[in-house]
């Protein structure tokens, strides 16, 4: 099976996902609205899914792809099962000890992610209790992210790409069932996270062991005593550096928007979850694909194939990402206008929104970029160098802060991001090129003419609806905006890859085969 079509299914699975996601995020706004409750909630959560991203999902899986493709391609099927033995046992030992912590040290977590909490102590208050009741979720989320990998290694992608919509859907029930039973109903959404958590893990259970990979635990310790896997943590240790950079980048921005407005928190929350729709569905999809054949790849000593399979994903991101960002930045009001506002999520909390969604698409691309860039270098079992660039791009990150947040208040911290995942992705792609295992193919010049073209038709016609249309005013039926806003983005879909199919660009252009 091809990489492309590979990517496709998990952009499908992915697809499936965010939309159930956004449903689940309408029917938050609609419910909690925006408020202290709400921005306790979006704290609360940020806790364990940060740590999920720096452990399991980050740090973690960046080391043991790698090396688990490397030990299938070279061992036997018996040592790559004791490998994932072992290191299952390690990890969800660490996890279990971490998790106990978090409930344990909450208030502290809290002070530390948003301090400007404190001035409410009611909402401080509500965002320790959601934390000790979820934190938890981080042990579901990092044998989720364990399984996932393995599945993957093994070219089985489907399942752990779907896995997420069973979060979306568990929290779609507790806010329209449970919710209304309860006498603070914010406490429902941390069922609903602890729930999803469970059926995440539960629902891979039957295919790991359809393949014999379902981990036997053993003794943590003796695990840790095992070469292989000391190997991982060993790669872990400047990988979580780097991943860790990026949360700190996260923590830093939800600690200065604790200080801003109220809502502030949830405004980016909301744009946040816009801006995952393009991250996920191509630069999630592109990286989770690629890794495993770029480290297969470079194993064998194909580097030209290597070389390609770079290529190629850049590709994708350049004709896909530039598009996408114009779509977000002329559209974003529209979306969000259309997605979430209520008697509860008002036309101010549309604006405030949009302005975050603004700031954020201005570093689209950069942001899906370090996603098929990086893996270029995990491939080839060097973490340290990515680490490096995202500490000096976290440096420059909050030095656009100091700029940006005075100028646009909420917004200044989308935009800072967004700068800084450019400036990550451009040294990324430069140390590559100086390393002289990334030239670009033929063929750059003529795709960015198509882009260019069919961007400037893009921007024209986004224009014309923005000049005509007024989101927030619209008086129709939810169904009919909702209907209008598909129109508009299919028609923008259409004469953006028309303009490229013009220049001779088709779907079988996009087919690479992968490396086993």
């Amino acid at each position: 099976m091809s990489i492309f079509r590979n990517a496709a299914v998990i952009s499908g699975m992915t697809l499936l996902s965010r939309i159930t996601g956004l449903i689940r995020d309408i029917l938050i706004a609609r419910v909690f609205g925006v408020s202290g409750d709400t921005d306790a909630y979006y704290v609360a959560f940020r806790l364990p899914n940060l740590l999920r991203r720096l452990f399991a999902e980050g740090a973690f899986q960046q080391a043991f792809v790698p090396m688990l493709a490397d030990v299938r391609s070279t061992r036997s099927p018996h040592e790559a099962k004791s490998f994932i033995d072992k290191v299952a046992s390690l990890l969800a030992f660490v996890v279990l000890v971490v998790s106990i912590l978090g409930v344990l040290a909450a208030p502290v977590l809290v002070w530390v992610i948003a301090s400007g909490l404190t001035e409410e102590p009611t909402t401080f208050d509500t965002a320790v209790q959601l934390t000790r009741y979820m934190f938890p979720y981080i042990f579901f989320m990092s044998m989720v992210a364990l399984s996932s990998s393995i599945l993957n290694t093994w070219k089985h992608f489907a399942i752990p790409a779907a896995v997420p919509i069973l979060l979306n859907l568990s929290l779609i029930t507790a806010t329209l069932f449970i919710a209304p039973h309860l006498e603070r109903p914010i406490f429902a959404l941390a069922i609903g996270v602890m729930s999803g958590g469970f059926l995440q893990l539960f629902v891979q259970i039957p295919q790991l062991v359809k393949l014999g990979l379902f981990p036997r635990f053993i003794n943590p310790i003796t695990a840790a005593k095992d070469p292989s896997v000391r190997r991982v943590l060993k790669l872990m240790v400047p990988s979580l550096f780097g991943v860790g950079v990026a949360q700190i980048s996260i923590l830093i921005n939800t600690n200065i928007a604790s200080f801003l407005q109220e809502g502030s928190v949830t405004w980016l929350a909301y744009a946040d979850r816009l801006m995952e729709f393009p991250t996920a569905l191509l630069g999630v999809a592109l990286g989770t694909v690629l890794l495993p054949s770029l480290s297969a790849a470079f194993s064998k000593g194909l580097k030209e194939r290597y070389n390609a399979l770079l290529d190629w994903g850049l590709k994708l991101v350049a004709a896909f990402a530039i598009p996408a960002a114009i779509g977000l930045a002329m559209l974003g009001e529209g979306l969000v206008a259309v997605l979430f506002q209520s008697a509860r999520f008002n036309a101010n909390d549309v604006f405030q929104t949009s302005t975050a969604v603004l700031g954020y698409s201005c570093g689209l691309i950069g942001l899906i970029g370090i996603k098929i860039l990086a893996p270029g270098f995990y491939a080839q079992k060097d973490i340290k160098t990515p680490v490096k660039i995202a500490c000096t791009a976290l440096v420059v990150t909050q030095i656009f802060n100091l700029i940006n947040v005075p100028l646009f208040s909420h917004a200044g911290l989308a935009l800072s991001v967004g700068m800084g995942a450019c400036f990550n992705a451009g040294v990324l792609m430069l140390t590559l090129r100086k390393r002289g295992v990334f030239t670009p193919l033929a063929g750059w010049k003529k795709l960015f003419i198509a882009i260019f073209v069919g961007a400037a038709l893009l921007v024209v016609y986004l224009g014309v609806i923005q000049h005509y249309v007024v989101w927030t005013e619209l008086t129709c039926a939810w169904i009919l905006k909702v209907a209008l806003i598909l129109a508009v983005v299919v028609g923008a879909a259409v004469l953006y890859l028309g303009t490229l199919a013009a220049f001779g660009y088709r779907i079988s252009d996009l087919k690479v085969s992968e490396v086993d």
